[in-house]
C-alpha cells in the first residue's frame, strides 16, 4: 500500500504529528492552507495517486477531555465541518485497527497515562475518493502543544505504515449505537478478532437505511457483519428498527456482549 499522511500547518496539533513524523522516517505527506476538513483546501490530485490517507489533527473537546484518538471521516446527517450530508469516505477496518492498536502500544510505553486512547464514532469532512482515516491528539490547545502527545501518534502512524499487513483472519464489522466515544468498540477494536471501520452513533437517531447501507458498502473490506451496542441504541422499537433494516438487507449482526475477547 501507498500512504500518504496529510496535515493543516496552521494545526498546531497536525503539525507538530507531521514534523515528528518526518524527523522519525521519509514518508510522503501533504501540507494544506486550510482545514482538512473541507477537500477544497486538500491537494486532490496528489492525493488520488495513494491507497490510504492518514489526516493527522487536533480534536476540539468540549469536555476538555485528553485524548489520542482514530475515526473514518463521514457525516451521517447534517455536515459538519465539511464534507457532504448522509456521505461517508471509504475506510478500512483493518488498517483502522491495526492503527488503533500501534496507537494504544505506543501511548503504553510512553508512559503518557492522562491520555485516554479511544476511537470516535464516524464525523466529519472531507469527502475524498481515496479511503482515510483521522487521528487526533484532544482536546484543548494545551495538548495539541504537547509534543510528547503529537510524538506518540507519530510514531503510531510511522510504525502502522512499515508493518502493517492485512489480517486474513479477522472478522470486519462496522458499528452500531452508543456515545460520540465509542467504550464499547474500543474494547472489541483492541482485544478481539473483530476489525471495526465505521461506527454510526446513537446521537445521530433515527439511524436509517441509508446510514447503514452507507457503513456497509464505505467499507473496503467485505462486511461479516454489524455489531450493535445493545443498550446504546436506544429503546426497544429504535432497536427493532435496526435490526429490521439488517436484516431486509441480509446483513447479518451480533451484540457487543456475544463478541469473544
Amino acid at each position: 500500500m501507498k500512504y500518504i499522511v496529510v496535515a493543516d500547518k496552521f494545526d498546531t496539533a497536525g503539525r507538530n504529528i507531521l514534523t515528528q513524523l518526518l524527523d522519525l522516517e521519509k514518508f510522503d505527506y501533504s501540507v494544506s492552507n486550510g482545514s482538512i476538513l473541507d477537500s477544497a483546501n486538500l491537494d486532490l490530485e496528489k492525493i488520488s495517486k495513494y491507497d490510504m490517507v492518514i489526516f493527522a489533527s487536533k480534536h476540539k473537546s468540549e469536555t476538555k477531555e485528553k485524548t489520542l484518538s482514530l475515526h473514518a471521516p463521514g457525516n451521517f446527517r447534517e455536515v459538519w465541518g465539511g464534507g457532504k450530508e448522509g456521505r461517508l469516505n471509504h475506510a478500512s477496518a483493518l488498517f483502522q485497527k491495526y492503527l488503533f492498536q500501534k496507537l494504544n502500544e505506543e501511548k503504553e510505553k510512553s508512559g503518557l497515562t492522562r491520555y485516554n486512547v479511544t476511537l470516535e464514532c464516524t464525523h466529519h469532512g472531507p469527502l475524498i475518493d481515496v479511503p482515510c482515516v483521522f487521528i487526533e491528539v484532544g482536546g484543548t490547545e494545551e495538548e495539541w502543544k504537547d509534543k510528547k502527545a503529537t510524538f506518540v501518534v507519530a510514531k503510531a502512524i510511522r510504525e502502522a505504515i512499515l508493518t502493517y499487513k492485512p489480517n486474513p483472519y479477522n472478522e470486519i464489522a462496522f458499528g452500531i449505537g452508543g456515545p460520540h466515544y465509542c467504550p464499547a468498540f474500543n474494547k472489541l477494536q483492541l482485544d478481539s478478532n473483530v476489525a471495526i471501520a465505521h461506527i454510526i452513533p446513537k446521537y445521530v437517531s433515527p439511524i436509517t437505511e441509508e446510514m447503514i447501507l452507507q457503513a456497509f458498502n464505505q467499507t473496503i473490506e467485505e462486511i461479516d457483519f454489524a455489531v450493535i451496542d445493545w443498550k446504546g441504541v436506544g429503546k426497544a422499537e429504535d432497536r427493532d428498527k435496526i435490526i429490521e433494516i439488517l436484516e431486509k438487507n441480509y446483513i447479518p449482526y451480533k451484540k457487543v456482549s456475544e463478541i469473544k475477547r
